[in-house]
C-alpha cells in the first residue's frame, strides 16, 4: 500500500471529530508495525484529552499485547473508578477505548513507563506535525522517540510557533521523517482550525430528508442528532433565522450530550417580537439576542448557522459573514413536507454515515 493510502485513513478518522476538538485542530494518526501491518487508527477527539498520536499508540500497544491491555485497564479502573474490566471481549474493549475520552496525562505516562519496546521499528502516519510542547497534554513527538519508531510520515507542518518543532525532535533522534503526503487534503482538514485562530470560523448546518424536506420537526436519526448536539455544545454562538424560530419552535439545546452546554443564540430577524413561550428562551444559562445585524457572529470565533432555506439562499449570495462551509445531514426517510429549493454549488470534502443517515462536510463554491 502507498503512503497516500495510510494517510487517507488518518485523515478520514480526523474528519469524524472536526469541530469537536475546538479550540484544537482535528488530527488523525495510523500506526503500523515494523512489518507494515496496520495496528491502529486514532484521532484527537476533544480538547484536553488524548491527542491523536498517543491515542493510536495506546490502541496499537493494546492490540499487540494482552498483558499491556490488561495492566492498563486495571490501573485505569483503579485510578478513575471506571469499569473497563467488566468488558471481556477484546475487540469490544478496544472499540470502547477508541470511543471514550481517556485522561491524557495518565495515559501518556503509562505508555512511557510500560511500552516495553513493543513498537520498536514501527511507522506512523500523522495528519499534522506532532507537537513538541507541554500544554494541557505532554508532547507527542517525544512518544515516537521513546518508543523507538523508525519512521513518521506527516501530511502538514505545524505553523504554530508554540506547537511546532516536532519534526526536528524526530529527525534529531534518528527517526526518518517524510512531510507533505496528501498535503492539500491535510490542509483542508486544518482550514477550520486556522480560521478560528484568525478570528472566526462560521458554517451552516442543514438537515434534510431523503426527498429534500428541511422542515416539519425531527428529520435525522438519534445518532446524527447526538453528533449535532455535540457540535452545538462546542460552538461560541448559534445563529438561527426568525422564520425558522416561529415555524419550527426549536429548543436548540444539547440535551443528547452528557453535561452538554447549550449554546448562546442569535435570532437573525427584522421583527424583534417573538412568542415568549418559545422553548429556546427557557434554556438555563443561555443568552438569547434578537438582532437584524450579524455583527456579533462576525466577532465570535466559532459560529454555527442553523436553518435551511433562508440561510442557504443568503450563503449562496455571500450574505452570511465568512460562511463558506456546509455541514449536511441527510436522513434515509421520506418526509411529507415541501422540498428545499436552492441553487448552490458544493465541493464534497468528507462524507460518512450515522447508521442509515449520511452526513458530510462541503465547501460552498
Amino acid at each position: 500500500m502507498s503512503d497516500e493510502f495510510y494517510m487517507n485513513l488518518a485523515l478520514n478518522e480526523a474528519w469524524k471529530y472536526q469541530i469537536l476538538t475546538y479550540p484544537n485542530p482535528a488530527v488523525g494518526c495510523v500506526v503500523l508495525d515494523k512489518s507494515g501491518k496496520i495496528l491502529s487508527i486514532g484521532a484527537h477527539k476533544k480538547a484536553g484529552f488524548l491527542h491523536a498520536e498517543p491515542s493510536a499508540i495506546l490502541l496499537a500497544l493494546c492490540e499487540i499485547s494482552d498483558d499491556f491491555l490488561h495492566k492498563f485497564i486495571l490501573n485505569y479502573d483503579q485510578k478513575f473508578n471506571t469499569n473497563f474490566l467488566d468488558i471481556s471481549d477484546k475487540h469490544e474493549l478496544l472499540e470502547k477505548l477508541k470511543e471514550v475520552y481517556l485522561n491524557a496525562v495518565f495515559t501518556y505516562d503509562f505508555i512511557m513507563q510500560n511500552h516495553g519496546d513493543l513498537l520498536d521499528g514501527a511507522k506512523a502516519y500523522v495528519t499534522l506535525e506532532p507537537c513538541s510542547h507541554y500544554g494541557k497534554t505532554p508532547p507527542c513527538a517525544n512518544l515516537f522517540v521513546q518508543l523507538k519508531f523508525a519512521e513518521v510520515v506527516i501530511s502538514c507542518e505545524d505553523k504554530n510557533k508554540i506547537a511546532s518543532g516536532g519534526i526536528s525532535i524526530l529527525q534529531n533522534a534518528g527517526i526518518k521523517v517524510k512531510v507533505g503526503v496528501l498535503k492539500q487534503d491535510g490542509g483542508m482538514l486544518l482550514k477550520p482550525f486556522l480560521s478560528w485562530q484568525e478570528g472566526n470560523f462560521s458554517f451552516l448546518k442543514v438537515a434534510l430528508s431523503v426527498n429534500g424536506a428541511a422542515t416539519g420537526g425531527v428529520i435525522s436519526n438519534e445518532t446524527s442528532r447526538a453528533h449535532m448536539h455535540s457540535i452545538r455544545s462546542i460552538v461560541d454562538l448559534l445563529v438561527i433565522g426568525g422564520n425558522t424560530v416561529r415555524i419550527d419552535r426549536p429548543k436548540l439545546d444539547a440535551r443528547l450530550v452528557k453535561n452538554g452546554k447549550s449554546p448562546n443564540v442569535l435570532i437573525f430577524s427584522r421583527e424583534q417580537k417573538f412568542d415568549e413561550s418559545l422553548p429556546l428562551f427557557h434554556v438555563k444559562g443561555r443568552e438569547v439576542e434578537i438582532s437584524n445585524s450579524l455583527l456579533r457572529a462576525k466577532k465570535s470565533p466559532l459560529v454555527m448557522y442553523e436553518g435551511a432555506q433562508e440561510f442557504l439562499n443568503l450563503a449562496k449570495n455571500g450574505a452570511l459573514p465568512n460562511v463558506k462551509w456546509l455541514l449536511l445531514y441527510q436522513s434515509s426517510n421520506f418526509k411529507n413536507e415541501p422540498n428545499l429549493l436552492s441553487q448552490i454549488y458544493l465541493k464534497s470534502v468528507f462524507r460518512s454515515n450515522f447508521a442509515d443517515d449520511s452526513y458530510g462536510w462541503y465547501e460552498i463554491v
